[in-house]
């Protein structure tokens, strides 16, 4: 065998994008009545945090992994500045450092903050109208 074919160089794998919705989030009025009102007639099973967990294994998927939440704030919250949409779409994401990595040498605007806890690592972006975006990788097996 000889050494004089070149060999291929491999080309970087971009990072993975969204794959899914993590959360969605909004303002309300009055965040506990509506959570109330979401409850009764549409069966969310609200918990004491005042959100749901729509967890996508069920007897239509018994093998899904993942959760869903669904979770009304307060009409004045501060969590979606500087945005100043009444909502916050949370998406999931499999490598959040190498995302957000990517989306700034994009000349997308990402906040600087990351969060990362026993809930996961959170990081935001804002979209070209303003509109906060979180991205969430979640814990293994969630």
């Amino acid at each position: 065998m000889s050494d004089d074919h070149p060999t291929s160089t491999p080309v970087p794998t971009p990072p993975s994008r969204v794959g899914g919705i993590g959360g969605i989030f909004f303002k309300a009025r009055d965040p506990k009545a509506l959570a109330e009102w979401y409850r009764v007639h549409l069966g969310l099973d609200v918990e004491p945090w005042g959100g749901a967990a729509l967890r996508w294994a069920g007897p239509h998927n018994p093998g899904g992994v993942g959760t869903t939440i669904w979770s009304p704030f307060a009409a004045d919250t501060g969590y979606f500045a500087p945005s100043e949409a009444s909502f916050m779409v949370n998406y999931r994401v499999a490598d959040l450092h190498g995302l957000l990595a990517a989306l700034r040498a994009e000349g997308c605007d990402v906040m600087d903050k990351v969060d990362e806890s026993e809930y996961g690592k959170f990081g935001w972006v804002m979209d070209p109208e303003g509109n906060k975006l979180e991205l969430w990788q979640p814990p293994e097996g969630q």
